[in-house]
Protein backbone atom coordinates (compact mmCIF):
# COMPACT_ATOMS: atom_id res chain seq x y z
CA UNK A 1 0.00 0.00 0.00
CA UNK A 2 1.04 3.63 -0.38
CA UNK A 3 0.03 6.96 1.14
CA UNK A 4 -2.04 7.85 -1.90
CA UNK A 5 -4.24 4.79 -1.38
CA UNK A 6 -4.66 5.63 2.31
CA UNK A 7 -5.64 9.20 1.41
CA UNK A 8 -8.31 7.91 -1.00
CA UNK A 9 -9.57 5.45 1.61
CA UNK A 10 -9.94 8.21 4.23
CA UNK A 11 -11.66 10.50 1.72
CA UNK A 12 -14.25 7.85 0.81
CA UNK A 13 -14.79 6.97 4.47
CA UNK A 14 -15.41 10.61 5.38
CA UNK A 15 -17.50 11.53 2.32
CA UNK A 16 -19.39 8.19 2.29
CA UNK A 17 -19.52 8.57 -1.47
CA UNK A 18 -17.01 7.74 -4.20
CA UNK A 19 -18.01 10.69 -6.42
CA UNK A 20 -17.56 13.28 -3.67
CA UNK A 21 -14.32 11.63 -2.55
CA UNK A 22 -12.98 11.77 -6.12
CA UNK A 23 -13.75 15.48 -6.33
CA UNK A 24 -12.04 16.03 -2.99
CA UNK A 25 -8.79 14.33 -4.05
CA UNK A 26 -8.97 15.70 -7.62
CA UNK A 27 -8.97 12.46 -9.62
CA UNK A 28 -11.66 10.51 -11.45
CA UNK A 29 -14.16 8.30 -9.63
CA UNK A 30 -12.87 5.29 -11.51
CA UNK A 31 -9.35 6.08 -10.33
CA UNK A 32 -10.45 6.21 -6.69
CA UNK A 33 -12.40 2.97 -7.06
CA UNK A 34 -9.43 1.22 -8.65
CA UNK A 35 -7.05 2.30 -5.92
CA UNK A 36 -9.46 1.25 -3.15
CA UNK A 37 -9.90 -2.16 -4.79
CA UNK A 38 -6.12 -2.52 -5.00
CA UNK A 39 -5.81 -1.65 -1.30
CA UNK A 40 -8.51 -4.15 -0.37
CA UNK A 41 -6.77 -6.91 -2.33
CA UNK A 42 -3.51 -6.14 -0.56
CA UNK A 43 -5.15 -6.18 2.86
CA UNK A 44 -7.28 -9.26 2.06
CA UNK A 45 -10.50 -7.64 3.26
CA UNK A 46 -13.23 -5.36 1.96
CA UNK A 47 -13.11 -1.92 3.57
CA UNK A 48 -16.48 -0.62 2.33
CA UNK A 49 -20.02 -1.96 2.05
CA UNK A 50 -21.17 -0.73 -1.32
CA UNK A 51 -24.64 -2.30 -1.28
CA UNK A 52 -26.59 0.72 -0.05
CA UNK A 53 -27.12 4.24 -1.39
CA UNK A 54 -24.34 5.50 0.91
CA UNK A 55 -20.96 3.82 1.16
CA UNK A 56 -20.32 2.57 4.70
CA UNK A 57 -17.31 1.10 6.41
CA UNK A 58 -17.10 -2.61 7.09
CA UNK A 59 -15.74 -3.90 10.37
CA UNK A 60 -12.32 -4.13 8.72
CA UNK A 61 -12.69 -0.59 7.38
CA UNK A 62 -13.54 0.78 10.81
CA UNK A 63 -10.48 -0.95 12.24
CA UNK A 64 -8.26 0.52 9.52
CA UNK A 65 -9.56 4.09 9.47
CA UNK A 66 -7.81 5.57 12.51
CA UNK A 67 -4.54 3.90 11.57
CA UNK A 68 -4.81 5.34 8.07
CA UNK A 69 -5.41 8.82 9.48
CA UNK A 70 -2.45 8.43 11.82
CA UNK A 71 -0.20 7.33 8.95
CA UNK A 72 -1.21 10.35 6.87
CA UNK A 73 -0.69 12.68 9.83
CA UNK A 74 2.75 11.20 10.45
CA UNK A 75 3.71 11.67 6.81
CA UNK A 76 2.53 15.29 6.95
CA UNK A 77 4.57 15.83 10.12
CA UNK A 78 7.67 14.49 8.38
CA UNK A 79 7.15 16.91 5.48
CA UNK A 80 6.59 19.80 7.87
CA UNK A 81 9.69 18.99 9.93
CA UNK A 82 11.88 18.80 6.84
CA UNK A 83 10.34 21.98 5.49
CA UNK A 84 10.96 23.81 8.75
CA UNK A 85 14.58 22.73 8.79
CA UNK A 86 14.90 24.21 5.33
CA UNK A 87 13.18 27.38 6.48
CA UNK A 88 15.41 27.57 9.54
CA UNK A 89 18.51 27.26 7.40
CA UNK A 90 17.31 30.17 5.28
CA UNK A 91 15.26 32.06 7.88
CA UNK A 92 15.33 35.39 9.64
CA UNK A 93 14.62 36.29 13.25
CA UNK A 94 14.06 39.87 14.41
CA UNK A 95 14.78 40.60 18.07
CA UNK A 96 14.05 43.75 20.04
CA UNK A 97 15.88 44.96 23.14
CA UNK A 98 15.31 47.84 25.54
CA UNK A 99 17.51 50.86 24.87
CA UNK A 100 20.84 50.93 26.66
CA UNK A 101 20.49 47.37 27.95
CA UNK A 102 23.63 45.23 27.95
CA UNK A 103 22.13 41.80 28.57
CA UNK A 104 24.81 39.14 28.40
CA UNK A 105 22.48 36.09 28.36
CA UNK A 106 20.59 37.44 25.34
CA UNK A 107 23.85 38.04 23.50
CA UNK A 108 25.08 34.55 24.43
CA UNK A 109 21.83 33.03 23.16
CA UNK A 110 22.10 34.85 19.85
CA UNK A 111 25.73 33.83 19.44
CA UNK A 112 25.03 30.15 20.19
CA UNK A 113 22.05 30.17 17.84
CA UNK A 114 24.14 31.74 15.07
CA UNK A 115 26.83 29.06 15.49
CA UNK A 116 24.22 26.31 15.17
CA UNK A 117 22.31 27.99 12.32
CA UNK A 118 24.70 30.24 10.42
CA UNK A 119 22.26 30.72 7.56
CA UNK A 120 19.65 32.47 9.70
CA UNK A 121 19.75 36.26 9.55
CA UNK A 122 19.57 37.86 13.00
CA UNK A 123 18.30 41.44 13.26
CA UNK A 124 18.63 43.24 16.62
CA UNK A 125 16.82 46.52 17.28
CA UNK A 126 16.63 48.84 20.30
CA UNK A 127 13.61 50.82 21.49
CA UNK A 128 11.64 51.51 24.65
CA UNK A 129 9.47 48.76 26.07
CA UNK A 130 6.07 50.12 25.04
CA UNK A 131 7.09 50.31 21.39
CA UNK A 132 8.79 46.91 21.51
CA UNK A 133 5.66 45.27 22.91
CA UNK A 134 3.57 46.91 20.21
CA UNK A 135 5.99 45.67 17.53
CA UNK A 136 5.73 42.11 18.86
CA UNK A 137 1.93 42.29 18.82
CA UNK A 138 1.96 43.62 15.24
CA UNK A 139 4.41 40.98 14.04
CA UNK A 140 7.22 43.42 13.27
CA UNK A 141 9.39 41.67 15.90
CA UNK A 142 9.60 37.94 16.60
CA UNK A 143 10.93 38.36 20.14
CA UNK A 144 11.72 41.25 22.47
CA UNK A 145 13.40 41.79 25.82
CA UNK A 146 11.26 44.38 27.59
CA UNK A 147 10.86 46.03 30.93
CA UNK A 148 7.35 45.99 32.39
CA UNK A 149 5.66 46.82 35.67
CA UNK A 150 3.96 44.24 37.84
CA UNK A 151 3.06 41.74 35.13
CA UNK A 152 3.93 40.78 31.58
CA UNK A 153 1.85 42.27 28.72
CA UNK A 154 -1.52 40.56 28.29
CA UNK A 155 -1.88 38.17 25.40
CA UNK A 156 1.84 37.52 24.94
CA UNK A 157 3.89 34.52 25.89
CA UNK A 158 6.74 35.48 28.19
CA UNK A 159 9.84 34.35 30.02
CA UNK A 160 10.42 36.65 33.00
CA UNK A 161 14.10 36.75 33.85
CA UNK A 162 14.10 39.36 36.63
CA UNK A 163 11.54 40.74 39.08
CA UNK A 164 12.87 43.48 41.36
CA UNK A 165 11.81 46.24 43.72
CA UNK A 166 12.67 49.87 43.09
CA UNK A 167 15.36 51.77 45.00
CA UNK A 168 16.24 55.43 45.50
CA UNK A 169 19.94 56.13 44.87
CA UNK A 170 21.68 59.30 46.07
CA UNK A 171 25.27 60.51 46.52
CA UNK A 172 26.98 60.69 49.91
CA UNK A 173 25.88 63.77 51.83
CA UNK A 174 22.35 63.74 50.45
CA UNK A 175 19.70 63.88 53.22
CA UNK A 176 18.18 60.57 52.09
CA UNK A 177 21.57 58.82 52.31
CA UNK A 178 21.36 59.01 56.12
CA UNK A 179 17.96 57.34 56.27
CA UNK A 180 17.62 53.59 56.64
CA UNK A 181 14.01 53.55 55.48
CA UNK A 182 12.58 55.43 52.50
CA UNK A 183 8.98 55.66 51.41
CA UNK A 184 7.53 57.27 48.31
CA UNK A 185 6.36 60.35 50.22
CA UNK A 186 9.98 60.94 51.30
CA UNK A 187 10.81 61.67 47.65
CA UNK A 188 8.22 64.45 47.36
CA UNK A 189 10.64 67.22 48.39
CA UNK A 190 13.39 66.14 45.99
CA UNK A 191 13.74 66.24 42.19
CA UNK A 192 13.66 62.79 40.61
CA UNK A 193 15.93 61.38 37.92
CA UNK A 194 14.14 58.51 36.15
CA UNK A 195 13.74 56.58 32.95
CA UNK A 196 11.40 58.07 30.31
CA UNK A 197 7.68 57.30 30.18
CA UNK A 198 6.96 54.10 28.32
CA UNK A 199 9.78 52.23 30.02
CA UNK A 200 9.32 49.44 32.55
CA UNK A 201 11.00 51.14 35.49
CA UNK A 202 9.15 54.41 34.96
CA UNK A 203 5.82 52.61 34.69
CA UNK A 204 6.49 50.74 37.95
CA UNK A 205 7.39 54.02 39.68
CA UNK A 206 4.43 55.95 38.29
CA UNK A 207 1.95 53.23 39.23
CA UNK A 208 3.29 52.99 42.76
CA UNK A 209 3.02 56.76 43.19
CA UNK A 210 -0.47 56.93 41.67
CA UNK A 211 -1.69 54.21 44.02
CA UNK A 212 -0.81 56.53 46.93
CA UNK A 213 -2.01 59.76 45.36
CA UNK A 214 1.53 61.09 44.94
CA UNK A 215 2.97 63.08 42.02
CA UNK A 216 6.75 63.36 42.51
CA UNK A 217 8.53 65.85 40.27
CA UNK A 218 10.54 64.01 37.61
CA UNK A 219 13.10 66.68 36.80
CA UNK A 220 15.40 64.71 34.50
CA UNK A 221 14.96 61.65 32.30
CA UNK A 222 17.52 59.34 30.69
CA UNK A 223 17.12 56.10 28.78
CA UNK A 224 20.11 54.26 30.28
CA UNK A 225 20.78 53.37 33.90
CA UNK A 226 24.32 54.74 33.75
CA UNK A 227 23.04 58.14 32.63
CA UNK A 228 20.44 58.19 35.42
CA UNK A 229 23.14 57.30 37.94
CA UNK A 230 25.58 59.92 36.63
CA UNK A 231 22.98 62.66 36.89
CA UNK A 232 22.13 61.66 40.45
CA UNK A 233 25.81 61.42 41.41
CA UNK A 234 26.20 65.06 40.37
CA UNK A 235 23.46 66.11 42.75
CA UNK A 236 20.79 66.76 40.15
CA UNK A 237 18.18 64.52 41.74
CA UNK A 238 17.27 61.20 43.34
CA UNK A 239 17.80 58.31 40.95
CA UNK A 240 15.00 55.72 40.73
CA UNK A 241 16.54 52.42 39.65
CA UNK A 242 16.12 48.70 40.18
CA UNK A 243 18.16 47.12 42.97
CA UNK A 244 20.58 45.31 40.66
CA UNK A 245 21.12 48.41 38.52
CA UNK A 246 22.03 50.44 41.59
CA UNK A 247 24.60 47.83 42.65
CA UNK A 248 26.74 48.81 39.68
CA UNK A 249 27.04 52.36 40.99
CA UNK A 250 27.73 51.65 44.66
CA UNK A 251 31.04 53.52 44.40
CA UNK A 252 29.19 56.82 43.91
CA UNK A 253 25.60 56.28 45.07
CA UNK A 254 23.91 54.99 48.20
CA UNK A 255 20.81 52.94 47.40
CA UNK A 256 17.84 52.52 49.70
CA UNK A 257 14.79 50.32 48.94
CA UNK A 258 11.57 52.27 48.47
CA UNK A 259 9.48 50.30 50.93
CA UNK A 260 6.03 51.09 49.60
CA UNK A 261 6.93 50.87 45.88
CA UNK A 262 5.45 47.40 45.73
CA UNK A 263 4.92 47.23 41.97
CA UNK A 264 7.91 45.15 40.83
CA UNK A 265 9.94 46.02 37.76
CA UNK A 266 10.18 43.03 35.45
CA UNK A 267 12.58 42.17 32.67
CA UNK A 268 10.98 39.65 30.32
CA UNK A 269 11.35 38.06 26.93
CA UNK A 270 8.01 38.30 25.11
CA UNK A 271 6.71 36.80 21.90
CA UNK A 272 3.46 35.77 20.29
CA UNK A 273 2.19 32.83 18.30
CA UNK A 274 2.09 31.17 15.93
CA UNK A 275 5.86 30.94 16.08
CA UNK A 276 7.91 30.51 12.94
CA UNK A 277 10.72 27.95 12.72
CA UNK A 278 13.47 30.51 13.40
CA UNK A 279 11.84 31.71 16.63
CA UNK A 280 11.10 28.14 17.74
CA UNK A 281 14.76 27.38 17.17
CA UNK A 282 15.98 30.45 19.08
CA UNK A 283 13.81 30.16 22.21
CA UNK A 284 15.59 27.11 23.71
CA UNK A 285 18.91 28.97 23.44
CA UNK A 286 17.37 31.93 25.29
CA UNK A 287 15.97 29.73 28.05
CA UNK A 288 19.32 28.03 28.59
CA UNK A 289 21.28 31.29 28.55
CA UNK A 290 19.05 33.04 31.09
CA UNK A 291 18.89 29.93 33.28
CA UNK A 292 22.69 30.13 33.50
CA UNK A 293 22.23 33.57 35.12
CA UNK A 294 25.03 35.49 33.43
CA UNK A 295 23.16 38.76 34.02
CA UNK A 296 23.25 42.20 32.45
CA UNK A 297 25.82 44.89 32.40
CA UNK A 298 25.53 48.35 33.90
CA UNK A 299 23.67 49.63 30.91
CA UNK A 300 20.55 48.16 32.53
CA UNK A 301 18.06 49.56 30.02
CA UNK A 302 14.51 50.45 30.98
CA UNK A 303 13.65 47.26 32.84
CA UNK A 304 15.13 45.56 35.85
CA UNK A 305 18.68 44.49 35.12
CA UNK A 306 20.11 41.23 36.41
CA UNK A 307 23.33 41.61 38.33
CA UNK A 308 26.74 40.43 37.17
CA UNK A 309 27.88 40.19 33.58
Amino acid sequence: MDLRQLAYFVAVAEERNFTRAAARVHISQSGVSAQIRSLERELGAELFDRSGRAVTLTVAGKAALEHARAALAAAEAVEQAVGEVGDLVRGRVTVGMVIGCTVTPLFEALAAFRRAHPGVEIVLLEDNSDRLVRAVREGALDLALVGTAGSVPAGLEALTVVSERLVAAVPAGHPLARRRRIRLRDLADHPIVAMPEGTGLRTAFDRACAARGLRPAVALQAGAAEAVADLAARGLGVAVLSASMAEHFADRLTARPIEDADVPALLSLVWTGPRGPALRGLLPYCRRAFAAGDGAGPGGGDGAAPGGG
